[in-house]
């Protein structure tokens, strides 16, 4: 019996060549043997209507007669076996799907994205470093430059990160005649496709020395200490994370360098506490300062002192600000606050003189 090609697909005589790409597209990723619930028969079904269903002479053949002459299954109706002879205009896919991985993703997941092509990277380029450092708090009132030593990877001074050994010439790669990709031709159940990869022999450099540097062997640079000065900047956080452009691992022959990811923890400082840009600090009293009020001397992160005025009659745990006296914002625009803890000192032991004294304030009422 012969088969209904448009039933199979699910479209009608009139659907646009467009209607039936999306709707092979649909159904091939629902039955697609290599996905759970998938049906091979099914999809060997699909495909071989969408071969006779997407080619314009076909389809007026199927058309007109019903059948497709010299042609039926020994062309189409191989399934999953013969999915390389399927009219898949794959420059359409990309346009409807976005990407060939998108596509890739469609047929399901027992393709183990081994197909997909692969991402444009700079084979040259040196890697990214990072670095962790430990800074006092007070530097981050003003921040600092500071001076590291780290072992990388830097250009060669013997090549100049050619590669090359000085006087000798580099030449372009034979194998992949300077593009540093070639190509491989593999053979899928999508059919002959064509990827690009980087090229084993120049290893994407597009060419090759002709006597590789003596010092580098090749490479361009080589592992060494180098100073590399790295600012600070005011109101930097605990664990925060500062980027130094460029500072990373030489690149390869005279690639792009990496950077360099500076970690800085800052250290715990004996008396002040630090909340964002704000400071804490604790500070002790005498009860008759407490009662009376008075001034005290409040140290800072900064060189001098600041006096604190304790209003009369303030009470244990309360806790005072001082506005634009705590570390700068990171971002350089103003300054957290600095907030003093008033705790009243209760002495344990009392002179004789103390005692008398406080029975008569207790007669007093206080």
């Amino acid at each position: 019996m012969q088969k209904d090609y448009y039933k199979i697909l699910g479209v009608s005589k009139t659907s646009s060549p467009e209607e039936i790409k999306k709707a092979y597209y649909k159904l091939a990723h629902e039955f697609h043997p290599d996905k759970k619930g998938g049906n091979e028969e099914k999809f060997k079904e699909i495909n071989e209507a969408y071969q006779i269903l997407s080619d314009k002479d076909k389809k007026s053949q199927y058309d007109r007669f019903g059948t497709v002459f010299g042609n039926g299954r020994e062309q189409g109706g191989a399934g999953f076996q013969g999915f390389n002879g399927a009219n898949i205009n794959w420059e359409e896919m990309v346009n409807d799907f976005g990407n060939i991985e998108d596509i890739f993703d469609i047929f399901g997941g027992g393709f183990g994205g081994g197909f997909r092509q692969q991402k444009d990277v700079d084979l040259k380029r040196g890697s990214d470093l990072e670095i962790a450092i430990e800074i006092p708090l007070s530097s981050v009132l003003s921040g600092e430059d500071k001076e590291l030593k780290i072992t990388k990877q830097i250009t060669c001074n013997r090549c100049d990160g050619t590669g090359a050994e000085p006087g000798t010439k580099v030449n372009e790669c034979f194998t992949c005649r300077g593009i540093g990709r070639v190509q491989q031709i593999r053979k899928t159940i999508f059919g002959t496709m064509s990827q690009f990869t980087v090229c084993p022999e120049c290893r994407g450099e597009g060419s090759n020395p002709d006597k590789p540097c003596n010092v580098c062997h090749g490479e361009g640079r080589i592992k060494q200490e180098e100073k590399i000065r790295v600012k600070i900047p005011a109101g930097v956080d605990n664990n925060q994370v500062i980027k130094v452009k460029g500072k990373g691992d030489a690149g390869r022959r005279s690639g792009e360098e990496g950077d360099l990811y500076v970690r800085i923890f800052v250290k715990p400082h004996p008396i002040f506490q630090r909340k964002g840009d704000d400071l804490y600090i604790a500070e002790e009293i005498s009860f008759s300062q407490a009662v009376m009020g008075g001034k005290i001397k409040i140290p800072t992160l900064e060189e001098e002192s600041l006096m604190l005025k304790i209003p009369a009659g303030i009470a244990s745990g309360k806790i005072l600000k001082i506005s634009k006296k705590g570390l700068p914002h990171f971002a350089g625009f103003g300054k957290g606050n600095l907030y003093v803890r008033i705790d009243v000192k209760i002495p344990q032991k009392l002179t004789k003189t103390q005692k008398e004294l406080l029975e008569k304030l207790k007669e007093e009422g206080l």
